[in-house]
């Protein structure tokens, strides 16, 4: 298959990377023509438009900033709309609207070609070695056509249902992963002002009840005191934000997703957008006067599982 890749921020460059390491037929595009310039050293191809990719390759993977962005991509005159066909495949992985995948999936389909919404989950560390999750909402024939492609990305691919459900659950879990990190900074500041030692504060949740992902990930770079996470607030109040709004259209009444998002709406208004999320914990340094860092954490993650190939996860219950 020939796969064109379109967006190569700080996940995307990672997801093509696995691409071209598993020998990919890999064409990529960005506006940054800098972000391309280390694909096209490695033999992959430059895509002169959207449209001019759709067109070439067989499937057209964006991964993108926002809805809007995506959206722009896909329905300008160059954009990949205009070049899809029967037999293509347009394979969404920027964290996303659930209504606007499924919206541009409407349009994919009446050109008679195949959608998928397929966010990933586990850190930029994990999508750099292809051990990364991989959610993947489309039809099962559509699935099983492009999880070849997906195992090449990442390690454990879940098939979630029809279009669109990746999505649900993509911004579903970056909310749980908010909410610990919130609660996390609020544990650590605690523990310091309480006198505990930070380090063995670290160990204490780690081996303890209260461990997670975010604990394991977040927190390293947290007490070393970079806080980089290649990831910022504005993406997680966009991502916080869509989980809220699944919510208020189901009529669920939320308590806890309001408050983050208040939250890290301050955190913006203080420190800007583009700030790393895990700097989040510099309101309650700068309101208490403390400095959370600790020595002999690193300054970023880095997976240390080696490569393994990817394979599908059937949940319980399903045959």
């Amino acid at each position: 298959m020939k796969i064109g890749f379109i967006g190569l921020g700080n996940v995307g460059a990672k997801l093509a990377g696995s691409l071209l390491r598993n020998g990919a037929d890999l064409t990529v595009r960005d506006l940054d023509t800098a972000n391309m310039q280390p694909f096209l050293a490695k033999g992959a191809a430059a895509g002169e438009s959207p449209k001019a990719m759709a067109e070439a390759c067989d499937i057209v993977i964006t991964c993108l900033p926002s809805p809007a962005i995506s959206a722009a991509v896909m329905e300008a005159e160059d954009g990949i709309l205009a070049g899809l066909a029967p037999g293509k495949i347009w394979a969404e992985m920027s964290t996303t609207d659930a209504g606007e995948v499924t919206r541009l999936g409407a349009l994919v389909a009446a050109k008679g070609a195949e959608v998928v919404d397929c966010p990933v989950s586990g850190g930029c560390h994990r999508a750099a070695t292809g051990n990364i999750a991989i959610l993947a909402g489309c039809a099962r024939p559509t699935f099983e056509k492009i999880l070849p492609v997906l195992t090449m990305m990442g390690r454990r691919i879940l098939h979630t249902g029809d279009l669109g459900t990746a999505s649900v659950l993509k911004v579903m879990t970056n909310y749980l992963a908010t909410a610990n990190l919130v609660t996390l900074c609020e544990a650590l500041v605690t523990s310091k002002a309480a006198g505990m030692d930070l380090n063995t504060t670290f160990e204490a949740i780690r081996i303890s009840s209260g461990n997670s992902f975010v604990h394991e990930t977040e927190s390293q770079v947290i007490l070393n005191g970079s806080r980089d996470i290649s990831f910022t607030m504005d993406l997680v109040l966009k991502d916080v934000g869509l989980f809220q709004e699944i919510a208020e259209k189901n009529g669920v009444p939320l308590e806890v997703s309001p408050l983050l998002c208040n939250i890290f709406r301050d955190g913006i208004s203080r420190f800007g957008p583009r700030e790393f999320s895990p700097n989040i914990i510099k309101r309650l340094e700068e309101a208490t006067g403390l400095d959370i860092t600790a020595p002999g954490f690193p300054p970023e993650m880095v997976d240390d599982e080696p490569e393994a190939p990817g394979y599908e996860i059937v949940p319980p219950g399903r045959s």
